[in-house]
């Protein structure tokens, strides 16, 4: 596979080279991924089941760990990431420009990446979070 896609996705209306990024030692279950969950830290356990979530959307979704933070793939294209900081927890998307985003859960100004912050103590608003995760399963497989 090619480090970009020239197919274009109408339903998406993404522009006709997309650029992918992949991780080739992606697997389907990495314990490492286990592991950094297992680390005692103070905000991990905002992430856990979203990353639970993630690894159940489909048989195609293979995970590692990525500059220290849990990554999720399709096949071998990333499209989620979790963190675990001081203050907040993240759940990263790496086409999250691209993404609908109605209840203005997402964060930064790149040309590409976006994430959500949990932070212990605040509500979450779970179906948005859901929406905005099968919105970025849905636009990789459409970059694939």
């Amino acid at each position: 596979m090619s480090k970009s896609s020239t197919r274009r996705s109408t339903a998406l209306n993404l522009p006709a080279v997309t650029a992918l990024f992949l991780l080739p030692s992606a697997r389907r279950h990495d314990p490492a991924v286990d592991a950094w969950f297992e680390a005692i830290e103070p905000t991990r356990h905002l992430v856990r089941p979203w990353f639970a979530h993630i690894r159940a959307l489909g048989p195609d979704i293979r995970e590692l760990i990525h500059d220290h933070a849990p990554t999720a793939c399709v096949g071998e294209a990333a499209f989620v990431y979790t963190g675990a900081f001081a203050a907040h927890a993240a759940i990263g998307f790496f086409h999250g420009a691209d993404l609908p985003d109605p209840h203005r859960l997402l964060e930064g100004s790149g040309k590409r990446m976006r994430h959500l912050k949990l932070r212990p103590g605040q509500p979450t608003n779970e179906a948005a979070i859901t929406d905005l995760i099968a919105a970025a399963y849905a636009d990789i497989q459409a970059r694939l």
